[in-house]
């Protein structure tokens, strides 16, 4: 018997008679099966194995697989990371880059988003779902740091946002999801510096 058989006396309907705790389960059981075994072979049956709940509390939610997954991964985007402010670019640039590091080098994450990358190129979905959970969500906290460094006089006004984000997260990604490899020591300050010297001296004028 799942956890929402036992439903108060006048149970509110639709979206509303969802318990929270039980959808919050069921989130964390689809990253761990997508750690676990991967997007092919994930299915609701182990999603609900793994969540303690009855299949049709995960079909009550979302009608198949490929939905739970546009979901929570959708999801990310929606908590993103605050917008660093050190009073500095060289300090926001580096407050970026050690968060990002830190959340690519999680176990479950280093599992995840090769998978998903594989499945984003049969799936335009997923792909669309990364782009907004990924890219998206940091362009946003880049745009920021951006904003704050032309405001202090470290950038010029025509500073590229998107720019700033591929020279920043874009070697971080290269190194960790693509290549799986350590980053070194002192590495992240060295990006750190190389991307404020590379954005101090480029102009989309130019």
């Amino acid at each position: 018997m799942d956890k929402e058989s036992q439903k108060p006396r006048r149970a509110p309907a639709g979206a509303a008679a969802f318990r929270e705790d039980v959808t919050q389960a069921i989130r964390a059981a689809v990253f761990e099966e997508l750690a676990t075994v991967g997007y092919a072979r994930m299915s609701i049956e182990r999603v609900a194995r793994r969540a303690g709940v009855g299949k049709a509390a995960v079909y009550r939610r979302w009608r198949s697989k490929l939905p739970i997954v546009l979901d929570v991964v959708s999801a990310l985007a929606v908590q993103g990371m605050p917008a660093p402010d050190t009073g500095s670019l060289l300090g926001d640039v580096q407050a970026l880059l050690k968060v990002t590091a830190r959340l690519l080098q999680h176990p479950m994450a280093a599992q995840i988003l090769p998978d998903l990358l594989a499945e984003a190129a049969r799936n335009p979905d997923i792909a669309q779902a990364l782009q907004a959970a990924v890219r998206d969500s940091q362009r946003g906290i880049a745009e920021t740091i951006v904003q704050h460094a032309v405001a202090r006089g470290e950038l010029s006004a025509d500073t590229s946002v998107d720019l700033a984000l591929d020279l920043a997260c874009g070697p971080l990604y290269w190194r960790l999801v693509m290549v799986r490899s350590p980053l070194p020591a002192g590495y992240l300050d060295g990006l750190a510096r190389a991307t404020t010297a590379a954005l101090g001296a480029a102009r989309t004028d130019r």
